[in-house]
């Protein structure tokens, strides 16, 4: 008898399109890197704009999306509008991520440096690493390196 598996809790059709916006939003790294700034307090649209290379209308986009998202709210101070980071947007996305739980973490900047370190290799090598039959002929200690990497082991 297999053992039982946790269900993940009920996911409305309300709560699917919720985290459909929310991740979408959260697709982008402009968004990403908005959402790390308005972590360390509310700011005014004009500094969160600062640090890109973009319009104020671009990053104005970029702001509209996360507030549809509920990830962030906007409010209007005098003559200057405001951002406020909503950290509870991310509460459905959390509990539905941690029904996956039952899977090892993965570290994905190690992974990341993982899958360049591939690509690189490839295009460097071109064919060269092939076998006879199409396969590439890898060194067993190159593997479990990668592998070391992909899990953000020393």
């Amino acid at each position: 008898m297999q053992p039982r598996r946790e269900r993940a809790p009920t996911v409305t059709r309300a709560t699917i399109a919720s985290l459909d916006t929310v991740f979408a939003a959260l697709a982008d790294p402009t968004r990403r890197q908005i959402l790390s700034m308005l972590l360390e307090d509310d700011m005014a649209v004009t500094d969160v704009a600062e640090p890109f290379a973009m319009s104020l209308a671009a990053i104005s986009k970029h702001l509209t999306i996360l507030t549809r998202a509920g990830l962030i709210s906007q409010e209007k101070r005098g003559r200057v509008k405001w951002c406020k980071l909503e950290p509870d947007a991310l509460r459905d996305a959390s509990v539905w991520m941690q029904g996956f739980g039952q899977f090892e973490p993965v570290n994905l900047d190690a992974f990341e440096r993982f899958l360049a370190a591939e690509l690189a290799d490839e295009s460097r090598s071109g064919d060269a690493g092939q076998t006879q039959d199409g396969e590439h002929d890898h060194d067993k200690a190159d593997d479990d390196e990668n592998v070391a990497d992909h899990n953000g082991l020393p």
